[in-house]
């Protein structure tokens, strides 16, 4: 009697399921850290967060968004600039 082993990288529907969560998983907590870390910038700027702004960078989760918004982030003069050429993507 033979018993089944299993070897990673054989691409069983189990694996890559598993693949996709922990890269989707991966991707929110990079999202999230960048989003923290822009509003951590925005704030040692003392440039004021309505709750509004807050919440638009917390719930974004677009990678390159947040990398602009982070670039922008050391010229804006307040928070709600960083929306004002928002281009037509998902944020």
């Amino acid at each position: 009697m033979a018993a089944d082993i299993y070897y990673p990288g054989q691409g069983t529907l189990a694996e890559e399921k598993y693949l996709e969560g922990e890269a989707e998983g991966s991707a929110k907590g990079m999202a999230r850290g960048k989003a923290e870390a822009l509003l951590i910038f925005l704030e040692q700027r003392q440039i004021p967060i309505p709750d509004t702004a807050r919440d638009r960078i917390s719930a974004c989760t677009d990678l390159d968004t947040l990398d602009r918004w982070l670039a922008q982030a050391l010229t804006v003069a307040h928070a709600d600039d960083l929306f004002a050429h928002a281009p037509d993507h998902q944020e």
